[in-house]
C-alpha cells in the first residue's frame, strides 16, 4: 500500500519539480555536513554521492532502462563525490562555503536538464540534444578538475596516484562519449576508447609526478589533457574530426605546455 501511494505521489510531481527537489536536498546535504565531526565527514560525502545515484534514478526514471541510459547516472555522483572532497580544501568561514553549496545546487540543477535530454535523445531525435552535449562536456570537465584536484591533493606515492588517476577517468571518459552518440546500447568503439584515453590520462598524471607543480596547475594539465583526448574523441565518433578540428585542440594542448613549463620554478 505504501508503494502505490509513493508511486503515485511520484507520478504527480513534473520532472522540472523532481530537479528542484533533488538540487535542493543534495545541496542541504552539504550544508550538514559542517555540523558533522569530521571523522563521518568523508563517510556522509560516500553517502551523498549514492544519494545522488537514487535521486537521479527517481528523477529520470521514465527516461531509464537496462542499457546505455544508465550511464546518464554516471557524471552527477563523481560530480557529487569531487565536491565533496574539494569541501575540505575551502577554508571553514561560511563566506567560502556558501557560494560553493550555491553553485553546487545550480550544477546538479543543471546536471538534471542534460540527463533527462540524453535519455529522451535515446528515444528519439530533439532539438536540445546539442547544446545539452555542449552542457555536458563544460561539466564533465569541472568534475575531471576537481576529480584531479582530489587525487592531486593526497601527495600519495606514484603508484597510488597514477592508478587512481586511471580509475577516476575511465567512467567520467565512457560517459561522455557515449553522449555522442547516445544510442541505447554501447558500442565497442566507446569502450576502447575510453581505455585508452583513461591509459593517457595515467601517462600524464605520471608525467606530472616529476614535474615540480601546484595541485591546481597539475590539476588543470591534466583536465585540457582530457578537453583533448574527449573533444578529438567525440569529434571522431560523431564523424566530423576534419584536420581544422585536430590543429585546434593539439594547438591549445601545446600552448598549455609550453606555458607550464616555462612557468614552473624548477630550482
Amino acid at each position: 500500500m505504501t508503494t502505490k501511494i509513493f508511486r503515485k505521489y511520484t507520478q504527480m510531481l513534473s520532472k522540472r519539480r523532481k530537479f528542484v527537489i533533488t538540487s535542493l536536498a543534495l545541496s542541504l546535504g552539504f550544508l550538514g555536513i559542517n555540523f558533522i565531526d569530521n571523522y563521518y565527514r568523508f563517510w556522509v560525502i560516500g553517502g551523498l554521492s549514492i544519494l545522488t545515484i537514487l535521486l537521479f534514478a527517481w528523477s529520470l526514471y521514465e527516461g531509464l532502462g537496462i542499457d546505455a541510459t544508465l550511464l546518464t547516472l554516471v557524471l552527477a555522483p563523481i560530480f557529487t563525490l569531487g565536491v565533496g572532497l574539494f569541501w575540505f580544501l575551502l577554508p571553514t568561514t561560511i563566506f567560502a562555503r556558501i557560494p560553493i553549496v550555491v553553485l553546487y545546487g545550480v550544477g546538479v540543477y543543471a546536471l538534471c536538464l542534460t540527463a533527462n535530454i540524453y535519455t529522451i535523445s535515446a528515444i528519439r531525435t530533439i532539438a536540445l540534444a546539442r547544446a545539452a552535449k555542449g552542457v555536458g562536456f563544460v561539466l564533465t570537465l569541472l568534475t575531471f578538475f576537481l576529480v584531479f584536484d582530489a587525487i592531486l591533493s593526497l601527495r600519495s606515492p606514484i603508484w597510488i596516484t597514477v592508478p587512481l588517476s586511471v580509475i577516476g577517468s575511465f567512467p567520467l571518459f565512457l560517459q561522455g562519449l557515449w553522449t555522442s552518440s547516445l544510442e541505447k546500447y554501447l558500442d565497442r568503439h566507446i569502450l576502447v576508447n575510453a581505455a585508452f584515453f583513461s591509459l593517457g590520462i595515467g601517462e600524464i598524471a605520471l608525467l606530472l609526478y616529476f614535474w615540480p607543480v601546484t595541485v591546481v596547475v597539475g590539476s588543470l594539465f591534466l583536465t585540457i589533457g582530457v578537453y583533448m583526448l574527449l573533444g578529438l574523441g567525440q569529434a571522431n565518433l560523431e564523424g566530423r574530426l576534419f584536420k581544422a578540428t585536430i590543429r585546434e585542440y593539439l594547438t591549445i594542448g601545446i600552448v598549455v605546455f609550453i606555458t607550464m613549463f616555462f612557468a614552473t620554478h624548477w630550482g
